[in-house]
């Protein structure tokens, strides 16, 4: 490649080029990429060189190796962010994917010991609760339970959710997050909530937790549900010298 400096590892050089050729999109999601004999061949270096650029791109799933079949471009799941508040609305137009809400459930219920401990409320106090899914080309890849204090956001209730306006995108237009907890557990969804995202229900799936507080008051508790699958979650962030102990 005219003005790249190749790095010196020969099974180095094999993972930049088939790198490129995907990131180029010269190779695009599900196509068939050269054979371990044609990268020998092109690259003129051993089989054992190949096979490991293709192992560890394998691993960091940027390819897909089927006994007996093939190499094949992999699927890229999107990633959201852990280090932030994001608006999965706008992640998916970001990449000129197509995006809907659709609102199972929007409603004022009285909150159960879990969601009351959740919002630090009174056990059977009042609080607005949300059931939606978010789908990205007609997919659905999140599921989104959510439980809000009416003291502190009093006309969430009132909001029509669609693809123009979510429910992170209003309350982060209402009030300024002074600080939020996030957790992530690995799950198997429930029957109900199989069956809203189409999928198996199986497939493990990313259990995003969160909550934020305004004004010294806990806003909203909301579990997001990800099929595995077509999502992850990840961050990045700069880290000074006392905190970089790994």
């Amino acid at each position: 490649m005219p003005g790249q400096k190749l790095p010196q590892a020969l099974y180095q050089q094999v993972k930049l080029y088939v790198k490129n050729q995907i990131e180029s999109g010269q190779w695009s999601p599900g196509t068939l990429i050269p054979s371990e004999h044609q990268l020998v061949e092109q690259f003129k270096v051993s089989r054992m060189t190949v096979n490991r650029a293709l192992r560890e791109l394998a691993q960091e799933q940027v390819i897909n190796r089927v006994a007996g079949v093939g190499t094949f471009v992999a699927d890229r799941k999107p990633q959201s962010s852990l280090l932030m508040i994001a608006n999965i609305g706008d992640e998916i137009r970001a990449r000129n994917h197509r995006y809907r809400c659709e609102v199972i459930k929007l409603s004022r219920e009285s909150a159960s010991f879990e969601i009351a401990a959740a919002l630090s409320i009174a056990t059977g106090q009042s609080v607005y609760h949300i059931i939606c899914i978010h789908y990205e080309e007609d997919m659905p890849v999140q599921l989104e339970n959510r439980f809000v204090n009416p003291a502190v956001a009093s006309d969430f209730i009132d909001q029509s959710f669609n693809a123009e306006l979510t429910p992170s995108e209003y309350l982060l237009g209402q009030l300024p997050v002074e600080e939020m907890e996030h957790i992530v557990d690995a799950t198997i969804p429930n029957q109900e909530q199989a069956q809203e995202l189409k999928i198996e229900q199986s497939e493990p799936c990313l259990m995003l937790m969160r909550r934020t507080w305004a004004h010294n008051q806990i806003v909203t508790y909301v579990r997001f549900l990800h099929p595995s699958s077509r999502y992850r979650l990840g961050g990045r962030m700069r880290v000074s010298p006392e905190h970089a102990a790994g």
